[in-house]
């Protein structure tokens, strides 16, 4: 598995590239791109990915406030009305709660694998909100000692499209520049890697 240093490298040299990604649809999200099977195909990615952060009320010091962020704006996606701030406090511990008896889920309000799965919206070209948000920020966190890459905006234009592409790309995904299932747990799992 690359570094963070060389994952930040990469980004930040196909950004500064300005290298374009093609159109996508979001059928084509989250494939893995071998040679030899093409990128149409799915598959698990080469390397297994980590598994869903378990964030609850309280510290989550083994996460950085980039991963509560992300859930605070996957819930705003979702209805919730969250100021994103990164701490997981009783309003961001109640709209957990909400979203997981909306969706059937066992409310307890800790949002592990389950809750996760069924938070993520998948977001591309075109996409804008708070789902947006979370990517961008994610971006900027990865990007932290070259500044701020993108502006947290909430709209999916081209330049996030290449940042998720190269992203995509050193994680062993199809860099489509599609944000669905796979590409966002690695997005949230990704910062204590490497």
């Amino acid at each position: 598995m690359m570094t963070t240093r060389a994952r930040r490298s990469i980004g930040a040299a196909v950004l500064s590239a300005g290298l374009l990604l093609p159109a996508s649809t979001a059928a084509a999200a989250d494939t893995v791109h071998t040679a030899a099977v093409g990128p149409a195909t799915r598959l698990a990615p080469a390397v297994a990915l980590p598994a869903w952060p378990v964030l609850r009320q309280g510290s989550n010091s083994a996460w950085p406030k980039v991963t509560v962020r992300s859930l605070q704006y996957l819930l705003n996606a979702r209805g919730a009305k969250l100021t994103v701030d990164g701490v997981f406090g009783a309003k961001t511990k109640a709209a957990v709660v909400s979203f997981q008896r909306a969706h059937h889920l066992t409310a307890d309000g800790v949002a592990g694998g389950a809750t996760w799965s069924a938070l993520v919206v998948t977001v591309k070209l075109g996409s804008t909100g708070s789902a947006v948000r979370a990517v961008q920020d994610q971006a900027n966190f990865r990007n932290g000692e070259s500044g701020h890459t993108l502006a947290v905006d909430g709209i999916y234009g081209q330049r996030t499209a290449v940042w998720v592409g190269a992203f995509q790309y050193v994680e062993g995904l199809n860099p489509d520049g599609v944000v669905g299932t796979l590409t966002w747990q690695a997005l949230v799992t990704e910062s204590l890697a490497g």
